[in-house]
């Protein structure tokens, strides 16, 4: 999450405080099994604010415009299908806003960075980066967007808002966001293969757009601001983050893997040309990504379910993004471009999740007053025999799902 070591930490804190797990809710009244997304959606009617559920046959994308037009959840089977995102069923249903952090959930959520540094936009000019000061801005937590247009197959929300940066900079913008389910003829262009048969996919695309509206343009000098996207999904004991990379040479030097301390070898191997992250939500890491190494292509596999989820971030090797680490920065523009994080107890046994997250960011841009950045995503679930979805990524990354559980 965050760049996520930072804030996760503050939302362990806060949650420990308050004692909201995503354990504690009671029930809804349905007749579909929690972990389904007819479980879910019923949940979401209930404690949810602006529901917006996008369809086409068995496919489903759950929003919400009560939380910045994120995804909630999705399915690939209708109601008694999986559902693919991670809720807090706790803090939703506990009915109240929190002052620094609303950690709901949601396998994709809208998002503005830095989060730290001396552009920071998540603490005030001149406190310290301690967790007291640390404010996500309303805008991108509990702030409701207007929803300027829904069907069945896709939505747009909107808001205008500002923010200032630690170092005292203002942005006046406007976010616009569109999400659209994709159709089973658009997935086998994305991923330049046929889906095999048998297979069940549900995928949508979400455009992201940033728009100086303020009458000053936007300069690196001041800080500048990037489009931050964040997916929380729910893990099993053998879920795996598979992310294929450009094996250049010195490549470790571009893998970050001790935001949260050293990952141990047990949970993280590199290979040659692809990273392996054993995300079951037990034992906390974040690893990133560098653009100089990332490919638009980050999957993640649960064995237990036969569920093969991919993102296809925007990555531009050579552009700026920002650096969110809680510190001054000598480098505030060579950041990350794709992250993973696996959820884990604390010390004392408390936990958020559990949940496993994959993030990617858009590079930033010198914006004059009307200009606007754009960045799109896509993500893609797909669910059905493991000897297809096997053969399917063979295909696309030349990687063997045998292999990998076997680690």
């Amino acid at each position: 999450m965050l760049r996520t070591s930072f804030v996760l930490l503050a939302v362990f804190l806060l949650m420990a405080c308050h004692h909201h797990t995503n354990q504690g809710s009671a029930a809804p009244e349905t007749s579909f099994g929690r972990g389904t997304y007819g479980y879910d959606a019923h949940f979401l009617e209930k404690y949810g604010d602006g529901m917006v559920e996008l369809r086409k046959g068995d496919a489903r994308v759950l929003l919400s415009s009560g939380y910045q037009g994120r995804v909630f959840t999705s399915t690939a089977a209708g109601d008694s299908g999986a559902s693919f995102g991670w809720i807090n069923y706790g803090l939703l249903s506990a009915g109240q806003k929190k002052k620094q952090f609303n950690p709901v959930g949601g396998e994709e959520r809208f998002w503005i960075g830095p989060e730290g540094g001396q552009y920071a936009v998540y603490f005030p000019p001149g406190d310290s980066f301690n967790i007291r000061y640390w404010q996500v801005p309303g805008i991108i937590d509990t702030t409701r967007y207007t929803v300027e247009h829904a069907d069945s197959s896709g939505a747009a929300f909107h808001v205008s808002g500002s923010l200032v940066n630690y170092s005292g900079t203002r942005f006046e913008f406007s976010v616009d966001r569109t999400v659209s389910l994709l159709s089973p003829e658009a997935v086998g262009s994305i991923l330049h293969t046929t889906v095999p048969p048998g297979i069940k996919v549900v995928a949508y695309e979400t455009d992201n757009r940033l728009t100086n509206t303020g009458s000053a343009a936007w300069r690196k000098s001041g800080g500048l601001l990037s489009i931050w996207l964040l997916g929380q999904f729910t893990p099993t004991e053998q879920t795996k983050v598979i992310i294929p990379f450009s094996p250049v040479p010195g490549v470790r030097s571009y893998i970050t893997d001790d935001y949260f301390g050293k990952i141990d070898s047990s949970r993280l191997m590199v290979r040659d040309s692809v990273l392996y992250f054993r995300c079951d939500g037990k034992s906390r890491g974040k690893l990133g990504l560098k653009p100089v190494i990332a490919k638009p292509f980050v999957c993640s596999y649960d064995f237990e379910k036969n569920v093969l989820t991919i993102l296809v971030p925007e990555v531009h090797k050579d552009a700026p993004y920002v650096n969110s680490k809680w510190q001054l920065q000598k480098e505030p523009y060579n950041g990350d471009v794709i992250n993973s994080y696996n959820d884990g107890p604390l010390s004392d046994g408390t936990q958020l999740g559990p949940f496993y997250e994959i993030e990617s960011s858009s590079p930033v841009y010198e914006l004059k007053p009307g200009e606007q950045e754009q960045y799109r995503q896509i993500t893609l679930h797909l669910q059905g025999s493991y000897e297809a979805l096997r053969s399917l990524l063979r295909q696309l990354i030349r990687v063997d799902l045998d292999d990998v559980k076997k680690w």
